[in-house]
């Protein structure tokens, strides 16, 4: 063979293993824990929710405090 055609291989193949790297299917009883509070990026996320569920128990009633997470925002 070649070895341009053996770069090329090398490049499909180095290409078709980048793009199926960051592929991942997550079943619908696993979304659970992707979507929870505590796996916010913000720094006082665990406070935030505590408080959160706190005045959601304080009001009766959930919701509108933005839309971070995932899923399908059932919440």
């Amino acid at each position: 063979m070649k070895p341009d055609r053996i770069a090329g291989r090398i490049a499909w193949v180095a290409l078709l293993l980048g793009g199926l790297s960051g592929c991942a299917s997550v079943g619908a009883y696993q979304r659970e824990r992707l979507v929870d509070r505590i796996m916010s990026f913000k720094a006082e996320a665990k406070e935030d929710a505590r408080l959160t569920k706190s005045f959601e128990a304080r009001e009766g009633s959930t919701g509108g405090n933005g839309g971070e997470g995932g899923g399908c925002a059932c919440n």
